[in-house]
């Protein structure tokens, strides 16, 4: 199967690993312009209120001029990193797996990396150690097509599955065709399941099975 193509994200949707399953390796795209209101600094979690976005405030994303999302700084002037902290064990700290993973999780937040950029890479190793999935992280050169030079390496597969922005923190659809998602699995409220969360939601209640669920 070819490798994947994604833009970095925080906490990424369950779908993000889903479309791993297979896959050669997973590249990251290092070199795309920064886009507010995407994955790539924010994530959907289900609290008792529904659901809720958490974003990683950043220094100057309104900025008219382009940025690179890997030259993104957070701004921790703001104190986000407790409120999402305390926002996640509010709504996950009951539930079968939350302990599992707290310790893991808030050692990445207080190593306080300067690069959104950064946070969000240490935050895709761990859940793909999480999910079992060994597949090696490789970061773009320049920005391009996944059939331009940009892609020669001698670690690459010949093809590459270009998955930049195709999930977005708008769409809560059931995915289409072309799409996977995960297999239905109890969540802590509600009666109807709620596709489109982040991983979180999947290993806080189904820990160490949750790479089974990805369908």
């Amino acid at each position: 199967m070819p490798s994947v193509l994604l833009e970095s994200q925080y906490h990424p949707p369950a779908a993000f690993f889903a479309e791993l399953l297979g896959a050669d390796a997973l590249w990251l795209e290092a070199h795309d312009n920064y886009r507010k209101q995407t994955y790539r600094n924010r994530c959907l979690i289900l609290t008792a209120q529904g659901v809720q976005p958490l974003t990683v405030p950043v220094v100057d994303g309104n900025r008219s001029e382009k940025v690179l999302t890997s030259a993104i700084e957070i701004d921790y002037r703001q104190n986000w990193v407790h409120r999402h902290w305390r926002t996640l064990q509010t709504a996950y700290g009951g539930t079968p797996y939350f302990e599992y993973y707290a310790d893991y999780l808030h050692d990445i937040y207080v190593q306080k990396p300067l690069l959104l950029f950064d946070l969000n890479l240490l935050l895709i190793r761990f859940y793909l150690r999480c999910l079992r999935l060994r597949l090696p992280i490789h970061l773009t050169a320049e920005y391009a097509s996944p059939l331009s030079p940009a892609f020669v390496s001698p670690l690459a597969p010949d093809s590459v599955r270009d998955r930049r922005d195709w999930l977005t923190p708008k769409d809560l659809a059931p995915p289409g065709p072309d799409r996977k998602s995960v297999r239905p699995y109890p969540q802590s409220f509600g009666k109807d399941f709620v596709p489109g969360l982040s991983i979180l939601d999947l290993l806080f209640m189904q820990g160490p099975a949750a790479g089974s669920f990805l369908a």
